[in-house]
């Protein structure tokens, strides 16, 4: 473990390394065990490209993308979007997960980081499943609700975006989501803020987002169409299945 000039204990810095686990150690543990040599090979390779981008940290980490590998395996998923892609490696994770006629409705505002991931997606043979829309995704879902053939039509929906929308997000996907569907809503522990003192010294973008969060776990908390469960996986991941 690494630390600062002020003696402060500092994590690790594993790409896209999110975890709640007060032991790096131990985190590191669990991706040597467990995770990396389960990895496979395109998204290995997505991985390391993505850690020469000086963004880095805004990727799903390899043990959440682990995670929603299997998640869309046991439920047997086929139509799904994701909202926000980054470099695309749970939008991989995914596109690996479905079956061969799979589809996923791909939304970002940046087609260039998506783009880094592309060459290594196509290489994988699963582009063919990916349908990228770059722009807002609020104004798409807007038309998606509009019409009722996309009603209940997707199975699975992964979103990891601009936190201060994720509330707009679900009022928008719990129609889209099927009866018995999943969505999953990223970093809903928020590096660990959302217990944090108020004079505790945040990142800006962390104190600006934080009470977003915590407006989006309240609701979700009380919504009678969903079942959830909040798990500390990566930064925390809130599973929603939609109930009516």
């Amino acid at each position: 473990m690494v630390t600062t000039g002020d003696s402060q204990p500092t994590k690790h810095q594993e790409v896209g390394h999110k975890s709640l686990l007060q032991s790096d150690a131990l985190y590191q543990y669990i991706l040597e065990t467990s995770v990396y040599p389960r990895e496979p090979q395109p998204m290995k390779e997505l991985r390391e490209v993505t850690a020469k981008h000086p963004w880095n940290l805004m990727t799903t980490s390899a043990d959440e993308g682990q995670f929603l590998n299997l998640l869309l395996k046991l439920i047997n998923a086929k139509n799904t979007m994701e909202i926000g892609v980054y470099t695309g490696y749970s939008l991989l994770s995914t596109a690996l997960a479905l079956p061969e006629d799979g589809k996923i409705l791909a939304l970002d505002i940046n087609r260039e980081n998506y783009e880094i991931g592309l060459p290594i997606i196509e290489k994988a043979g699963v582009a063919h499943k990916i349908d990228f829309r770059e722009g807002p995704a609020l104004p798409l879902l807007d038309q998606m609700v509009e019409d009722v053939k996309f009603h209940g039509s997707f199975d699975f929906i992964f979103v990891d975006a601009d936190k201060d929308n994720y509330l707009n997000y679900h009022k928008r996907l719990i129609d889209l989501v099927k009866i018995g569907g999943v969505i999953g809503y990223d970093n809903t522990l928020w590096n660990g803020s959302l217990v944090a003192p108020p004079d505790a010294p945040l990142r800006k973008y962390v104190r600006y987002y934080r009470d977003f969060v915590l407006e989006l776990n309240k609701a979700l908390a009380v919504d009678p169409r969903v079942e959830i469960c909040q798990l500390p996986v990566g930064d925390g991941i809130t599973l929603c299945r939609r109930i009516s």
